[in-house]
């Protein structure tokens, strides 16, 4: 079964065809990267004005780029939510347009499912049940993947994202939009315990919960010191001490949730799944315990419309086909759908 798939909840506009779910057969992403960096972020207004400039050249490329023609396609979809809602229409009209014409079914795809997705095309062996970390710009949680479509939130962030911490404690630094990916490269010439840094909810072992905003707004304290008194930040060291105590929460609470709920094959999946350490942390916590870690290439970590047509085949399996009512939403909850 042939997909083709349409990501558009941010600011990346991504498309691209899959085959049964877990192979690619193409797929396309135009960053704009360059377009939000004079801002040090993401600026709606102008990521769905980019979508509506990108979105058919985009469309024309995978084309050229799997030599398959429209009529070999077996179904379209779209993400629909959680994101940007200007961004997200720009996706979700297209794909329900190309519906209207072609009559193919239009398949309705969670954003984080996806990320989810994103395994099963790095790990074809990979099958659910499991224990997911999903961290990103906008989302820190664990979840259990139950089955291909079913999803049940063990733990969330109780107030920011673990990538939106990096990314805002980045721009702190002075380094380039994104910042997270810009601190994760400069962490690794720093000594990471330069700084005495609190770990958020430590000495809770009753949760398995997140939270950043702590230990961020002791980053900027910091910060703010060395400004007042004129001495240049030590930026290696600063960006390694942070890295590593938001890297020690997720590590942490994702090893605490293992053990209580009695998983032995973990994931990791979004975009902060490409941070370095994390990754290192990881894989050393699970040789240790003996547990399965299954991570997504690292071309798949970010957004990307692959993981949104791998996602598409089980729903389409499990029945989910959408009417063209189908409309763009700010906010899923990945276990109500």
């Amino acid at each position: 079964m042939k997909i083709l798939a349409i990501e558009s909840s941010c600011d990346d506009t991504a498309i691209a065809i899959i085959e049964d779910g877990r192979k690619i057969l193409a797929s396309k992403v135009s960053s704009q990267v360059e377009k939000h960096k004079i801002f040090g972020g993401v600026v709606p207004e102008v990521a769905s004005r980019n979508h509506i400039e990108t979105i058919v050249p985009l469309f024309n490329s995978v084309f050229e780029e799997s030599k398959l023609s429209f009529t070999e396609l077996d179904a379209l979809a779209v993400t629909y939510g959680p994101g940007l809602v200007g961004s997200l229409l720009v996706g979700v009209n297209f794909a329900k347009g190309l519906s209207l014409a072609t009559g193919l079914p239009l398949i309705p795809v969670h954003h984080l499912k996806g990320h989810i997705a994103s395994l099963y095309l790095s790990h074809p062996d990979l099958q659910p049940p499991f224990l997911c970390l999903v961290v990103s710009g906008g989302h820190t949680c664990i979840i259990e993947v139950i089955n291909y479509t079913s999803f049940k939130i063990i733990s969330r962030t109780r107030d920011d994202a673990a990538g939106e911490a990096f990314d805002k404690i980045g721009r702190r630094l002075g380094l380039d939009y994104p910042g997270g990916v810009a601190l994760d490269k400069l962490a690794e010439k720093g000594n990471s315990n330069s700084f005495n840094l609190p770990i958020p909810l430590k000495e809770n072992l009753e949760t398995y919960d997140f939270s950043f905003s702590g230990i961020k707004t002791a980053m900027i304290n910091i910060i703010n010191n060395f400004s007042q008194h004129t001495v240049s930040l030590p930026l290696e060291d600063l960006a390694a001490s942070f890295r590593e105590n938001v890297v020690k929460c997720l590590v942490n609470n994702f090893i605490k949730s293992a053990i209580k709920y009695n998983y032995t094959t973990l994931c990791i999946a979004g975009g902060v799944s490409a941070n370095s350490l994390l990754r290192r942390k990881l894989d050393e916590e699970c040789q240790n315990r003996k547990i399965k870690l299954f991570k997504p290439n690292l071309e798949l970590c970010g957004d990307n419309a692959a993981m949104i047509g791998s996602q598409a085949y089980y729903e389409f399996l499990n029945g989910n086909i959408s009417t063209l009512e189908l409309n763009a939403q700010a906010s899923v909850n990945i276990e109500n759908i």
